[in-house]
Order: structure tokens, then sequence, then C-alpha cells
């Protein structure tokens, strides 16, 4: 790990308390509740046209277009384990370079996509191919949209030196700026003026470049200091190489991470219509139970890495307990919900009967998943605040193996059983992985 230049350790730490860690999670937590929201009006405004293809044009554009701006999320993550660690270790210079560097990034990564754009669009289409009318629709919604892509990536390196910083009040301030212009140019553009689907892309562009602009500001602290365009700082190697190094650890075991859910939708397409819709409807009771632990997964992020740039293990370990009792506590919480109303939740998402009936047999299985699940997700946020990239590369590529392998053998015995009981198993295995990989993380500290 790179040592900082500056220490300035003399004040007393916060101290580490329950109510601290529901300040920093609370605001995630409501930051993520209003994403679907914004999915729903953006279905829902277009659906208002009357015919299917606008609806399909924009649910393939987005797709298209998260999936190539997800390729950036490890920016968010490496930004919080890097800027948490410098802030904790009285690093002020390189907190603020540390974002210069990360937007240098964003900015380059949109420029890329928006030059590619032809290449990559040509690409999407052909492995996903749609109608004539779908497809010429998607493609002017993603000309349009793609423009804003350094904005939208630029998010990514904002929220996550916002989170560092403590300040996720903020993350929800720009969620909800963008989330709530986003919901009101869509009702103005496509209801009041007719655009169509262009207008739900032009909606978009310009909410998440006013998203960006609001990130700008509430990081303004970082501006403050000259050391946001210190060059020789910002492109000295050593912390280039590094940023560089855990970056891609983190991109590598998210597209592991990615690569079993995609998979597992594809798997249980092998089953039919109906079990593939069953899958669907069980699999956004994972989403939901993700949005409730990232606050405390965050939560675990930060204040581990402000302990280890401190380089104090005893904080180390009080922030892992803390934020692992508040995540333990939302998982068995969401699995006793997913007990008792689950069966109505389904009857909520899915009207065809059959689709239903099918769900509630696989409903066991997602009853089960948070608590399984618990430790891998808790245990990603510590591994990311403690900036231990190839601990988590490492780990997920053992159990991507085990999943994969799981698979071929019980799937064919117990069928979409055996998948679900696949999927499990790879949080089970990355849990203890990471696991056996903490006392490592304690002693980098020491």
């Amino acid at each position: 790990m790179l040592k900082p230049i500056e220490h300035d350790l003399t004040a007393a730490p916060q101290p580490l308390t329950h109510k601290r860690v529901l300040k920093i999670a609370l605001p995630i937590v409501l930051s993520n509740a209003t994403v679907p929201i914004l999915g729903a009006v953006d279905v829902g405004v277009v659906g208002q046209m009357g015919q299917a293809a606008p609806i399909g044009a924009v649910a393939m554009g987005a797709i298209i277009l998260t999936t190539l701006y997800w390729f950036f999320g490890f920016l968010r993550m490496g930004t919080v384990g890097l800027v948490g660690q410098a802030e904790g270790a009285g690093d002020s210079a390189e907190v603020s370079a540390l974002l210069t560097r990360a937007l240098m990034i964003a900015a380059g990564a949109g420029v890329t996509l928006i030059a590619l754009q032809g290449l990559l669009f040509y690409g999407a289409f052909w492995i996903s191919p749609a109608t004539a009318e779908v497809e010429s629709l998607a493609r002017d919604y993603l000309a349009i949209r793609i423009w804003s892509a350094p904005f939208a990536i630029a998010v990514f390196a904002l929220t996550g030196w916002l989170v560092a910083m403590e300040r996720t009040a903020g993350v929800f301030v720009v969620q909800f700026v963008m989330n709530g212009v986003n919901i009101g140019l869509d009702l103005w553009f496509v209801l009041g003026l007719g655009w169509g689907v262009e207008g739900v892309a032009f909606a978009t562009v310009i909410a998440e470049i006013l998203g960006a602009c609001v990130g700008l500001w509430l990081c303004r602290s970082a501006f403050a200091n000259p050391a946001w365009k210190d060059w020789p700082r910002v492109f000295d190697h050593a912390r280039l190489v590094h940023m560089a190094s855990v970056n891609i650890d983190i991109f590598l075991r998210s597209a592991m991470l990615m690569a079993i859910f995609t998979s597992f939708v594809f798997y249980g397409a092998a089953f039919g219509d109906v079990t593939l819709a069953a899958n669907e409807v069980l699999i956004q009771f994972m989403y939901i139970t993700a949005y409730a632990m990232d606050g405390f997964a965050f939560a675990a992020e930060t204040l581990i890495a402000r302990a280890i740039g401190r380089r104090d293990v005893a904080r180390v370990r009080r922030s892992a307990v803390l934020t692992a009792s508040w995540g333990l506590v939302t998982c068995v919480a969401m699995s006793a919900a997913f007990a008792v109303i689950g069966p109505w939740l389904i009857e909520v998402m899915a009207k065809d009967v059959s689709v239903q009936i099918e769900a509630r047999q696989y409903l066991p299985w997602m009853i089960a998943a948070p608590l399984v699940g618990c430790a891998a997700w808790m245990l990603d946020g510590i591994f990311i605040g403690a900036t231990r990239g190839a601990d988590m590369r490492n780990m997920m590529f053992i159990s991507f193996v085990i999943y994969f392998g799981f698979v071929e053998l019980a799937m064919p015995v117990w069928g979409n059983h055996g998948l679900w009981a696949a999927m499990l198993l790879s949080f089970v295995a990355r849990g203890v992985t990471l696991g056996s990989r903490y006392p490592a993380l304690e002693r980098s500290v020491q």
C-alpha cells in the first residue's frame, strides 16, 4: 500500500458508533429507493404512446448503456477506498488529487464511448437483435443519450468521493436531483411535447449532466485545495500505478459477478418462458436486498478505509463489526419480509397465474438468499475500503468456478432448483473465502 506524503494524525478520530454508521448508510438506502421509480416512469410515459415498439426501444437502449457504464463502476468503489485511506491518514492533498484523477478517467472513458458508439451499438444489436422498428427507435435513443457519457461516468467518481468523505447525504441529493429532473422532463418532453423515445433520451441526458454538475458543487471542498491541480502529484507514476491496480482488480471481480448473474438468466431460459419469468420476478427480490444492503456496505467501505489510513487495527475491527452487525440485521429483516409478504409481492409483479405458481415454488431460495449472502455483501464493502482488490478478484474467481461447476452438476439432476442452489452456493463461497483473507487484511495494517 502506498503511504501518503502528509500525516497529520494529531486530531482525535471521530468515535465509531451505531449513529455514525446509520448516518452514512440511510441516505444511500433512500437514494437507492429512487432508482426503480425512474425506470417505471420511463416505461410508463412511452407506454402512453399506445405502441409496444417504443417501450422495447427504451428498455433495450437503457440496458445497453447501463451495461457500458457499468464497466466503469470500479471508479466509485476504487475512489472510496483510496480517498478514505488518504483522509484517514490526514493527507488532504491526496484527497483532492484523487478526485482529479478519477474525473480524468471518467472524461476519457466517456469520450472513448462517444468515439466508438457506432461499433459498440452494432455489437450490442448483433448480440441481442430486435425487430427493425425497435432497433431503429433504440438507435435514435442511443444516438442522443451517448453524449452524456462523460457526465454519467463522472457521477461514479463524484459519489465515490462523497462516500469516502462520509457525505452520503450528498449522494442522495445527486441521485434525487438526477431522477427528479429526469422524471419531470420525461413527462414534459414525451407527454407534453410529444417527442416520444427521443424525449426520454433528452430527459436523461440533461439529468445526467445536471447530476454531475451538482456532484461537482458538492465536492467543491476538494477544489479548495491547490493539490487538485498539482500535476506532478496528479500524474505521479507510483500513485497512478496503484490506482490502476486497485481499479483493474475490482473491475475483474465485478465482471465475474456480472457473468454469474447474466448466465443465471440464460440458464433459466432453458426451462421455458414460465420458469424464466418466475426467476426474473424472484431476482428482483435480490436487487431489493442489495439496495438495502448497499448503505451498510458503503459505511464499511469508508470507515474501514479511514481506519486503515490511520494504521489503526482496533478501529478496522470495530468498523467491520459495527457495519456487519447492521448488515446482518438488515438481511434477517429482508428474509423475514420475503417469507411473510413474498407470495403477495409475486402476485403484484406477475399477473400470469402460471408464473405466480412457478415463482412460489422457488421462493424458499429467495428467502434464504439474504441470510447466506450477508457475509459476502458486507465483506465486499470491507475489502473495498481496504483496497484489497487482488483478494476480491481471487476469491471471486473461486466463487465463479464453484458456481459454474455446480450448475453443470446440479441442473441435470434438480433442474431450476439446482440453478438456484448454485447461485446461493456462490454467495457462500465468496463469504467464506473473503472471510479467510480477513486476518491478512488486519495484519497488513500493523
